[in-house]
């Protein structure tokens, strides 16, 4: 059957009428606060504390935006006797977002969590140059970083959980025995002092 001439006019007329019937939804911005995903991807935040200065982030990132500096520091032995070992002190970190792609590989890279998306996104400057952001602005995002969500009911556990659990059940068991052994010793020691006369 032929189309009828005029009918693709009544639809879209026909939409435009469902739509002007209905409320809007144009949020104004700066008076209300956008609902973001909660793993949006707005900043970076720094978990300073995690960073050991490994550099994987800054070598892996492909604009070249992570700037690193740091130290070597002498640790003293931790027990006599010991020796004296160096660590890396974190001296500056800081990151352009003015060159940066949100690409996550710095993310993914590092393997000591240290680094994590924050749904922060109201970071606009007037200068340019203003867009490199240091540590202490990075650990402040590094706050509104959402837990991670909640693992699947029905998943598999983590390799890492249930292996800690079998140690923890094994030496729990192991106890156990040590406990019930050193019971009927002291029983059976009991019995002899009681039978002798």
């Amino acid at each position: 059957m032929p189309p009828i001439p005029g009918s693709g006019l009544a639809k879209g007329l026909a939409v435009t009428l469902r739509t002007m019937t209905k409320k809007t939804v144009t949020a104004q911005y700066p008076d209300t606060q956008p609902e973001l995903p909660p793993r949006s991807r707005g900043v970076i935040g720094l978990f300073e504390e995690n960073c050991t200065v490994c550099m994987l982030c800054a070598r892996e990132c492909p604009d070249w935006c992570i700037y690193i500096d740091s130290h070597k520091e002498t640790v003293p032995p931790a027990a006599p006797g010991g020796r004296e070992r160096s660590r890396n002190v974190l001296d500056r970190f800081a990151i352009d977002f003015s060159l940066c792609m949100y690409c996550g590989i710095c993310i993914e890279v590092c393997p000591f969590d240290a680094l994590f998306w924050s749904p922060e996104f109201e970071y606009a400057e007037t200068d340019i140059h203003e867009l490199t952001h240091e540590r202490d602005k990075l650990r402040e995002w590094m706050w509104t970083v959402p837990e991670p969500p909640a693992l699947d009911p029905g998943a598999e556990e983590p390799k890492e959980i249930a292996a800690a659990r079998k140690t923890a059940e094994k030496l729990a068991t192991q106890q156990a025995q040590e406990a019930q052994q050193a019971e009927q010793a002291q029983q059976a020691q009991q019995n002899e002092e009681g039978g002798t006369p």
